[in-house]
């Protein structure tokens, strides 16, 4: 079964023979006294060319899902014996302050070497349904106050005030404080309009009865800074986005009334695996 994921996914024998640490020759004969076996051609090969039959999609769905059972078999087996082994997938947004990411793998991993962790970066919203899904086991969250996560078990880490952020030459760099109402008229740059990271901006606008104009959209802070660098929009972000070094050149200002985020950890609490429980519980724990 592992044979056939590993074609199915490089489509090349010869890629999948590397991945799988076998000769090719020998992994090709698997594959085809099981299609003997089955009755059915799982794949369609040329020399150049390999295709997933539609047989093949079917086995592989299932294929996937035991070997995802036995991998789980193995994990639980070796908790009940005192050892978290196992994989962890882990989402993160661009913005993520109330964790020290690199810092909480780091701990994880010197007390569980034997679990493999993958780390994605990507949005609040797909990793919340991809954790219902079941194909991430946690993830930290950037969501409005109004907008809390649904389907999933979930804790608060920070609750925060987003700050304008601006170019040090902006005419509202000498300010140390604004009304949001004095935000009227300015140009913008923010994630990308209905986003996750987006909403508490927008919301927050909306209740103060005013329009703002988003000139810019980008998916991750670094450039939105960029652009608040070159006079060229104000940016709404968490106050420790802003590092000391960005200081330099950059102003952050708080905003009365303005937008709050809400950082949230979340995760499955149906049927999650005992490495998935033990990344939660460290995170909670250093974050008290």
């Amino acid at each position: 079964m592992r044979y056939v994921v590993a074609v199915s996914e490089e489509r090349s024998f010869t890629r999948a023979a590397e991945r799988c640490r076998v000769v090719q020759s020998a992994l090709s004969h698997q594959i085809a006294a099981l299609e003997r076996e089955l009755g059915v051609r799982l794949f369609a090969r040329t020399s150049r060319r390999v295709e997933i039959t539609p047989a093949g999609e079917a086995f592989l769905e299932q294929a996937r899902a035991s070997l995802a059972a036995a991998e789980r078999a193995v994990a639980e087996a070796a908790a009940a014996s005192g050892e978290v082994r196992g994989a962890i997938t882990i989402g993160v947004i661009p913005t993520v302050t109330a964790v020290d990411i690199p810092a909480a793998l780091g701990r994880f991993h010197g007390a569980h070497p034997a679990v493999r962790i993958g780390l994605r970066s990507g949005g609040s919203d797909d990793f919340a349904a991809a954790i219902r899904a079941g194909r991430m086991d946690a993830a930290v969250l950037g969501l409005s106050d109004s907008t809390p996560p649904t389907g999933v078990a979930v804790r608060v880490l920070a609750r925060e005030r987003l700050v304008a952020v601006v170019g040090e030459r902006h005419p509202l760099a000498g300010r140390r404080r604004l009304r949001i109402d004095e935000l009227a008229g300015e140009a913008f740059v923010d994630f990308p309009e209905g986003s996750p990271g987006r909403i508490p901006s927008d919301l927050a606008f909306l209740a103060a009865g005013i329009r703002r104009e988003v000139v810019f959209e980008a998916t991750g802070a670094d450039l939105m800074l960029d652009i608040a660098r070159q006079g060229l929009a104000v940016a709404l972000l968490p106050p420790a986005v802003v590092s000391a070094d960005d200081r330099r050149d950059l102003r952050a200002i708080d905003v009365e009334a303005g937008p709050t985020r809400v950082e949230y950890l979340a995760w499955s609490d149906f049927n999650s695996s005992p490495a998935a429980r033990a990344f939660v519980d460290s995170v909670l724990a250093s974050a008290g």
